[in-house]
């Protein structure tokens, strides 16, 4: 089985699902993802860069199989909620940036959960980026289908040059379905904006050798968009639906009242104001590189002063133009 990677849409779900009116039917369900043996000492001090107002929840997306001892975060996105300037971002961390891990060296990003867990991942983010990470979540790839599903499909805009690619995905995503409705398998077989099943979707987030994994990334925030607008016009009665096929695979330091918390103030923000950026900025070659480095292998480097770009995005509400 290939590993899966980039899969970084469950909290999204969670924290928008939670409007007061389904509290008393979500709070156990919630209480259930938050896991108190998971170590949060990186967490607990505000020594980077931070702002009253400005939350910044890392969701991490592991490739872990049943089985497995270990596994790496392929998918990693600040999910920031901006109460000063009322809007959301999301900012994906390319996997494959050079970064110092604390006690290790430098290497990939991706590497450092393997080698200490959500804190060495979390402290690694916040020392080399400078930027405090206030929550965090752990997603493993199995909610992807079960998520879609509860809400029946999400729309996305097929292209000519990805549905070959987004195909030869399927059968194997059909497999991993554990959906008793799933039906028979189905190809796409039309391009153009439609709605996509569970393991269509999924098959969709994989798509990468048509183009580049960084086209993957932008290719996931169009599903997490289109989750949220679907939120949006799924009736309430279904959030505790959504929440029980989310649970089994979700772990967080945050609790019931912290994740009712964001939700309310993401469905206050509304998912029309939402904001999206890449680090490292690989739109520019003059703040970032990508190739062969030493042992390391494929890895992409940074300008140290892209950070403030990075900085300006989520505490300023400024996006980045290379032109200005």
């Amino acid at each position: 089985m290939s590993k899966l990677k980039k899969i970084v849409v469950l909290l999204l779900i969670l924290v928008i699902a939670l409007p007061v009116a389904a509290f008393g039917l979500t709070s156990s369900m919630l209480g259930d993802m938050h896991d108190s043996n998971i170590k949060t000492d990186s967490l607990d001090t505000l020594s980077h860069s931070n702002k009253d107002g400005i939350s910044n929840i890392l969701i991490m997306g592991s490739d872990a199989r049943p089985g497995d001892t270990s596994a790496r975060t392929d998918s990693m996105m600040i999910l920031t909620v901006d109460k000063i300037h009322k809007d959301i971002k999301i900012t994906s961390l390319a996997r494959d940036t050079f970064v110092d891990i604390p006690g290790h060296g430098y290497s990939k990003l991706t590497h450092a959960y393997a080698f200490g867990k959500e804190d060495l991942l979390i402290k690694t983010i916040e020392q080399n980026f400078g930027i405090d990470i206030n929550d965090f979540a752990l997603i493993n790839f199995e909610s992807f289908i079960a998520i879609i599903d509860a809400l029946d499909g999400v729309t996305l805009d097929v292209t000519a040059n990805e549905i070959n690619e987004l195909n030869k995905f399927i059968p194997e995503t059909y497999k991993w379905s554990t959906n008793e409705d799933k039906g028979e398998m189905k190809l796409i077989e039309k391009t153009g904006e439609q709605k996509l099943n569970g393991y269509q979707a999924l098959s969709y987030a994989r798509i990468r050798h048509n183009d580049s994994a960084f086209g993957r990334d932008n290719r996931q925030r169009m599903i997490v968009m289109s989750i949220i607008k679907e939120m949006k016009n799924t009736p309430k009665f279904k959030y505790p639906f959504i929440l029980k096929a989310a649970a089994p695979y979700v772990s967080t330091n945050m609790k019931t009242m912290d994740m009712l918390k964001y939700g309310m103030d993401i469905m206050r923000i509304g998912p029309d104001n939402m904001k999206q950026m890449e680090f490292p900025i690989v739109s520019s070659p003059k703040y970032s590189t990508g190739g062969i480095y030493g042992n390391y292998g494929w890895v992409l480097r940074y300008e140290d002063e892209s950070i403030q770009f990075l900085k300006d995005f989520i505490f300023n509400d400024i996006e980045f133009n290379e032109n200005k």
